[in-house]
């Protein structure tokens, strides 16, 4: 071992430390679930869940899909589908972690059916993964053999690729109703 850098010996001791600090975020590995009311859908992936213990709603991502954006071919469809499936309804969260703007990413549920599977089975999302083809593959695959959703015309694009080329379906910054919607009919666009 080379005991001329001192920095060598404290390198593990950091890691250790890191590790410990993000379990103990809240939000993160670790979490506790929690069971509450969608108040809001956002689009097809997000939603907004009040805690039944009490508090101000919560901004969560589902985990492990990706939907298309809200003014992207079947966005709208994919956040009514969601809406119509657990809007004031009761759902239960399990944080994974936080996205990078710092939403819960969570699996959730609503009864027996987790709601990200029963999204992709239906052909309202991708099944999202780094690897192969992330956490609901098998549902993916039902969906396309079906044609169902995103999956029965052909030429679905994955939003990543979508924001890539057209940009974002958010408002502007300082502009409280001006949209960047890149489709060619402004129908598409956000109210």
């Amino acid at each position: 071992m080379n005991l001329t850098c001192p920095l060598l010996l404290l390198r593990p001791l950091l890691r250790l430390l890191l590790l410990a600090a993000a379990l103990a975020a809240p939000g993160l590995a670790g979490a506790r679930g929690f069971q509450g009311e969608v108040t809001h859908v956002t689009d097809g992936d997000s939603l907004w869940v009040r805690p039944e213990a009490g508090g101000t709603p919560r901004a969560v991502r589902l985990q492990g899909i990706d939907a298309p954006e809200i003014c992207q071919p079947f966005g709208r469809e994919a956040r009514d589908a969601l809406a119509a499936r657990v809007l004031h309804r009761r759902v239960t969260v399990q944080p994974r972690a936080r996205d990078r703007y710092e939403r819960l990413l969570a699996r959730v549920s609503a009864g027996s059916d987790d709601l990200g599977g029963w999204l992709v089975a239906r052909g309202y999302a991708w099944s999202d993964g780094y690897r192969g083809g992330g956490p609901y593959a098998r549902q993916q695959a039902h969906a396309m053999a079906q044609r169902l959703g995103l999956w029965h015309g052909g030429g679905a694009q994955r939003p990543r690729d979508f924001r890539r080329r057209h940009g974002s379906c958010t408002p502007h910054r300082g502009a409280s109703r001006r949209y960047h919607c890149p489709m060619p009919a402004p129908s598409t666009c956000p109210p």
